[in-house]
């Protein structure tokens, strides 16, 4: 190819097609056809008529439905409202019920609903739904916790870009200050709109504001390192971690039940499905499962932390190899002052500065924009 300037735009358009391509596959492969594998369901009662029952469940459904059941009504709550079951049914005579938490996943007690009305159907009597952990008025499918996901995560991910074509120059240590600062902010502004702005908090603000800020302190930190190893496609690494396999296993629209078995398994330790699970058992379900989403949040921030420290050595080790110790102007530790040229060891010719060589690299960088 003869031009430069057209291989040059032709390359920057890898990002976007990739981008287009990546938040196809998983948006489709994760959302289009939701169908039960495996979902938890309880079957309530005691003797031979409940086993025979709920094993006639199973062999219907096969593996779209794991069932078990259970003595009594209030061990059935109580595995609702844990998460450890999708619905309960408990049989009877006049008005069979089915127990849910549409809190938990409104999709999730959906398919439940849809599994045991066709039952109640065939005995001719109606369903009643008793709903045991209702979302607030303001927020009533429970999926705004999904969207405070989405901002959250770009708030995060867009400031990694920022952080490394603007600050490229900075001394590493400068920029990991700016990340845990950026994501105190970005956790403050999560907390705001989840708060007094939609009100889809009414309570605990302040554990709110802690799990956002781990969860975006998780993704700046993480990308802060791979940018020193990845430049200007760090953003498209960050699009494919927080974004196209983040959003798509958190839970926040579909839980893992309902999902194949690539998300479903995501689920597990993803940092999304952490903040998403962590918030919802905060909010609704006295703090049920905070432990562990807390737990899988500061994983991700020492993933982060681990990256970022792998990248100053290899930052320094650079600087080392290119004639420039620490200490000397130039080093990341010890930028030229007053943000002037830097002049070589002879003081024969200026040698670009810190900042010079950031804004060089900010051009090859640009596409970094598309992430924001």
């Amino acid at each position: 190819m003869r031009s430069p300037a057209l291989r040059h735009v032709l390359t920057h358009l890898v990002t976007p097609l990739l981008m287009c391509l990546g938040m196809g596959l998983a948006y489709m492969g994760a959302f289009v056809t939701p169908e039960p594998h495996h979902l938890p369901v309880a079957v309530v009662g005691a003797g031979p008529d409940t086993r025979a029952f709920a094993q006639t469940v199973k062999d219907r459904a096969g593996d779209r439905l794991d069932v078990r059941t259970v003595a009594d009504r209030a061990q059935a709550v109580r595995l609702v409202t844990s998460r450890t079951v999708t619905g309960a049914y408990v049989p009877g005579d006049r008005a069979p019920e089915l127990v849910v938490a549409t809190a938990a996943s409104d999709t999730g007690a959906t398919a439940a609903e849809r599994v045991f009305t066709p039952i109640a159907a065939r005995q001719g009597l109606p369903l009643k739904v008793t709903d045991v952990a209702a979302p607030v008025e303001d927020d009533p499918t429970g999926q705004g916790l999904f969207f405070l996901l989405i901002a959250l995560s770009i708030g995060s991910y867009a400031s990694v870009a920022a952080l490394g074509a603007a600050g490229g120059g900075l001394p590493l240590r400068i920029r990991a200050l700016l990340a845990v600062a950026v994501s105190a902010v970005v956790g403050g502004i999560g907390t705001a709109l989840a708060g007094p702005v939609f009100h889809l908090a009414h309570h605990d603000l302040a554990g709110v504001w802690a799990l956002g800020w781990l969860y975006s302190a998780g993704i700046l930190f993480v990308g802060v390192g791979l940018h020193t190893f990845l430049k200007r496609w760090t953003t498209l690494a960050m699009m494919v971690l927080f974004v196209m396999l983040n959003f798509t296993s958190s839970g926040g629209l579909f839980r893992p039940e309902l999902q194949n078995g690539f998300f479903g398994a995501l689920h597990a330790f993803w940092n999304g499905a952490g903040f998403v699970e962590g918030v919802r058992g905060l909010l609704y379900f006295d703090g049920d499962g905070l432990t562990r989403a807390a737990g899988t949040l500061a994983g991700w921030l020492l993933l982060g932390l681990v990256a970022t420290a792998v990248a100053g050595g290899v930052e320094r080790s650079r600087h080392r190899r290119a004639g420039r110790p620490a200490g000397a102007p130039g080093h990341p530790e010890n930028p030229a002052p007053d943000g002037g040229p830097e002049r070589s060891e002879r003081g024969e010719r200026p040698l670009p500065s810190a900042g010079d060589r950031a804004r060089a690299e900010s051009e090859e960088e640009a596409e970094e924009s598309v992430g924001v």
